[in-house]
């Protein structure tokens, strides 16, 4: 357990934290006027390898060879040039801060952070976080790494659950959930929508994907697997009979046969790790998805069909209406996708710089 303190002067900001991986929708902006909920677990905190925030450098003003030595392989908008290893962790962890009122950020419903740093040590005045809470941003704090230092508070180093305890509290992530809105005429809202944490991860995902495919089309299994993969990758890859073939891979499950290129395999929630077998195949490409779509891609829950006549079955204990499946098929999430593809050395392929340079296209086609 760790506690951050102010470096200039040593005051405790947050309660003691423990060190979890970052969650893949942890940069994502969602839908228009939307309540997002809290990033991290309380009691948790992640760091965040990517600068975030002011100041930025657009492309064109970059060195030579600079983006690369960053980690990204093709042109993107602007580069933040702010510290990197950001600290995340939930709003009420924080302690020992003031609200810095001029650092509001143009917001909407509350604070974006783009202004910089808008919370201060109450001890000394030094600017030391960055509060986000504004609709359609995941609410969190993000802690500069250049203005707090890191405290050990507890030195019993627990180690990681295993993979067996991980599944077996099978802490799955549903696929529909209902999201909150800003209240309107008619006061606030909710509407059932595919999960925005699903969005990102499959963003995430889809990225890897094409990098594995090698520019040839991919099969993924059926279900729900094929509603938030299939659709996507056949419309970026070319054509033709699938001539690579991914699975679900994990925990309990088979290892994968010889001839599959493409394991969806999960990511450990504290570690950041991804799953991999005993003896994994020299070809194979590992997707990483976050254990909890993971968990319910491997073991989908069942939802019942409403009888078509007679009473409820005997092992159902509640009658609740089905939740509604949302209107639209399934889109991945753009920004997330971005992100991920810049950051992955086979996007310097034509094929995929080809795709990145007409994501709007994409986007309107319904793919994001």
């Amino acid at each position: 357990m760790f506690v951050f303190v102010c470096a200039r002067c040593d005051a405790e900001l947050t309660v003691p934290l423990s060190q979890v991986s970052l969650p893949a929708h942890a940069r994502q902006s969602y839908g228009n006027g939307a309540q997002l909920p809290v990033l991290m677990e309380s009691g948790t905190f992640a760091v965040d390898p990517d600068p975030w925030g002011r100041p930025w450098r657009m492309w064109d003003e970059l060195d030579p060879g600079e983006a690369e030595a960053r980690g990204i392989y093709a042109p993107v908008h602007a580069l933040s040039d702010s510290a990197p290893d950001a600290i995340v962790i939930a709003p009420g962890d924080i302690r020992g801060t003031r609200l810095i009122p001029e650092k509001r950020g143009g917001a909407c419903c509350g604070l974006t952070g783009a202004d910089g740093p808008n919370l201060a040590c109450v001890a000394c005045g030094l600017p030391v976080a960055t509060r986000i809470d504004d609709c359609s941003l995941w609410q969190a704090v993000r802690l500069s790494s250049d203005a707090v230092h890191r405290l050990l508070v507890d030195g019993v180093d627990a180690a990681p659950l295993s993979w067996a305890e991980l599944t077996e509290k099978g802490e799955s992530t549903p696929p529909f959930e209902p999201i909150a809105t800003w209240g309107g005429r008619l006061g606030s809202s909710h509407y059932w929508s595919w999960s925005p944490q699903w969005e990102a991860a499959a963003g995430r995902a889809l990225a890897h994907l094409l990098a594995a495919s090698e520019g040839q089309p991919v099969k993924v299994p059926g279900g729900l697997t094929a509603d938030v993969f299939q659709r996507a990758l056949d419309a970026l890859l070319p054509a033709g009979p699938p001539t690579r073939r991914a699975v679900l891979a994990g925990p309990g499950r088979p290892a994968p046969d010889a001839g599959v290129d493409i394991p969806l395999v999960p990511v450990h929630p504290q570690t950041g790790q991804t799953w991999a077998p005993a003896s994994p195949a020299a070809s194979a490409y590992p997707v990483p998805l976050p254990l909890g779509v993971w968990l319910w891609l491997d073991s989908p829950q069942p939802y019942l069909p409403v009888p078509a006549s007679g009473g409820i079955p005997r092992d159902v204990l509640r009658d609740d209406p089905l939740p509604p499946r949302p209107p639209y098929l399934f889109r991945a999430d753009r920004g997330t996708f971005q992100h991920t593809l810049v950051r992955l050395p086979a996007v310097r392929s034509p094929w995929l710089r080809e795709i990145l340079e007409n994501l709007t296209q994409y986007t309107s086609a319904g793919l994001f």
